[in-house]
């Protein structure tokens, strides 16, 4: 595995990896501290609004090339935190995953997680290792709807059902590194019904939302800097803990979303 090439934006730096079977897969350095990893070469999980999965699955990574994007750039750049959220679905690779989760503590990194939640027997694993934040993507709390934005992401209730189970066995502390992402589509899932019944499931299992920003991948409407806001307070208002997507994952190199494999 070698570093093949790199682009460079005001915000973020994008790093193509090309692998032993020729493959390329990417990685993203962004907030002046943060590492984003691939760990999968492409996605089963084919979300619509996502590039990632668009040429479909390839296969996943090993523990070894899931370590090398870290390995490869640490002596350059000042790295103290993982987020697993790049190319892939970290728990159809979860026994490389995990592993490289270990490696990665023993490293000293504080590492993070970005998840459709499924297999779920993973993510009932998952949702107690001391990782440093978990954010599960939901984008719907309508059953057929979230199917349409998550084709392979498995059942929205029985997601919720496992979260009924182990939230409760968490304390609060660790309860507050547990997110249920949002993405915010025009025409899609924004509206004030759709929104409130998020923000009841929420408040209900005790953790808190990232309301997400649509990087424009050519397949839905974004919403205005005006929209998307109002949205963000109306969630607020039900004494919830939201969070916005911050500059860096909306940055046009290397935001949410954006990563392909084998880039030309």
């Amino acid at each position: 595995m070698k570093l093949l090439s790199t682009f460079k934006s005001e915000l973020n730096r994008l790093f193509v990896f090309e692998l032993e079977d020729s493959n390329k897969i990417e990685a993203v350095f962004y907030r002046g501290d943060t590492l984003c990893i691939s760990t999968q070469v492409g996605c089963a999980i084919r979300c619509p609004f996502c590039l990632s999965g668009s040429a479909g699955f390839v296969r996943n990574l090993t523990y070894e090339e899931i370590l090398a994007q870290y390995y490869l750039l640490r002596d350059t750049l000042p790295i103290k935190r993982i987020a697993v959220a790049g190319i892939g679905e970290p728990l159809m690779n979860y026994s490389h995953v995990i592993r490289a989760f270990w490696k990665f503590k023993e490293e000293g990194l504080k590492v993070s997680f970005y998840t459709t939640g499924f297999p779920h027997i993973h993510l009932r694993e998952l949702i107690h290792i001391p990782h440093n934040g978990l954010t599960i993507s939901i984008h719907s709390t309508k059953s057929e709807k979230r199917r349409k934005l998550i084709p392979h992401g498995g059942d929205l209730n029985a997601l919720i059902d496992m979260l009924r189970e182990e939230l409760p066995r968490m304390s609060k502390r660790k309860r507050k590194k547990v997110s249920l992402a949002y993405l915010l589509l025009k025409g899609v899932n924004d509206s004030y019904e759709d929104l409130e019944e998020f923000a009841k499931l929420v408040r209900d299992l005790g953790v808190s939302a990232t309301l997400l920003y649509y990087n424009s991948t050519g397949f839905f409407e974004t919403m205005s800097k005006s929209e998307y806001e109002e949205r963000f307070l109306y969630l607020r208002g039900y004494g919830i803990r939201v969070s916005l997507s911050t500059r860096f994952r909306k940055d046009s190199l290397g935001g949410c979303g954006t990563l392909v494999i084998n880039r030309c």
